[in-house]
């Protein structure tokens, strides 16, 4: 069972939205939050001008998805190893779209060319199969080769690093919905029930979708099937999840979706206005309202 952890954050600015420091009991490592917009002032940190590696977040003006690249950063001449390769993100224009940035480094100064590539390679193949950002990252960056010791060490930086960037507001580790094991029952996710909306097709109802609730929202599972079409009921966010979607040509979803509520999936499930906490029904037929009133 996970234990709790003490997570120290600096508002360096004395603002919420300024530069942040973590820190966390009994770890080396150290992170920093910093908007673009403050990169100016962080020339004073002394921990960025170390070997580390770094993330750049931002949103897309188009689809409003999650962006982000993750990139390592090796100690210069001058002594500027991460602040001055965040600094030259900021002046390429192929790189504009962030507005903030995450870099992870150590309080003893520990991470070598090989260290930082490992990290790089690992945080990259975990964003990826969340799932949950758009990693702009071009090309998968190599592992290098670390020894069995040293892997066991980047791994629990890992694990901590996790922890950190969750606590900051980037849930870019972490799956949609959790892989159901048995032996984890305490998972809030596993105890949630498995719900199922069903619509009227011809002269039979056919079970179409399945989904959870979640402490985000709710998701519909990967396999479920929308209607082909729309209602003119169909909100305007309807319409624009449906654009976003990832369906195959039988409107089969191809991965965990997550939505804010229950309403939003159901209609995005049936493409008209409809009242999620109703339509949703477990096993015994029982909808959310009336789960959630026998709780």
């Amino acid at each position: 069972m996970a234990r709790g952890k003490t997570i120290q954050l600096y508002l360096m600015d004395g603002v919420p939205k300024g530069r942040i420091k973590c820190t966390l009991a009994n770890w080396t490592g150290i992170a920093y939050k910093i908007p673009r917009t403050e990169l100016e002032k962080a020339k004073s940190i002394d921990y960025l001008k170390q070997s580390g590696v770094y993330f750049l977040f931002s949103t897309s003006d188009e689809t409003q998805d999650n962006i982000a690249y993750i990139g390592q950063a090796g100690t210069r001449k001058n002594g500027e190893g991460i602040l001055n390769r965040l600094q030259e993100h900021k002046r390429n224009p192929e790189k504009d779209y962030w507005t903030e940035a995450v870099a992870f480094t150590t309080s003893n100064n520990t991470f070598g060319p090989t260290e930082i590539s490992y990290l790089e390679n690992k945080f990259t193949k975990l964003a990826i199969d969340s799932n949950r950002y758009e990693v702009r990252n071009g090309n998968e960056p190599s592992q290098g080769h670390v020894t069995e010791e040293k892997e066991a060490e980047l791994e629990e930086f890992i694990d901590y690093a996790k922890i950190v960037i969750g606590a900051l507001g980037y849930r870019i580790f972490e799956p949609i919905i959790e892989t159901l094991d048995t032996s984890v029952i305490s998972s809030s996710v596993a105890l949630e029930p498995l719900l199922t909306l069903s619509i009227n097709q011809g002269k039979k109802e056919a079970t179409v979708a399945k989904g959870k609730q979640t402490s985000e929202g709710f998701v519909i599972l990967k396999g479920s099937r929308v209607k082909p079409f729309t209602m003119k009921s169909a909100p305007a966010k309807t319409l624009k999840d449906r654009e976003r979607a990832n369906l195959d040509a039988n409107f089969v979803l191809l991965e965990d979706t997550l939505f804010n509520s229950p309403s939003s999936a159901a209609s995005f499930v049936t493409g008209s206005s409809i009242n999620g906490k109703e339509a949703w029904k477990d096993a015994k037929g029982r909808s959310l309202n009336e789960i959630e009133k026998s709780e």
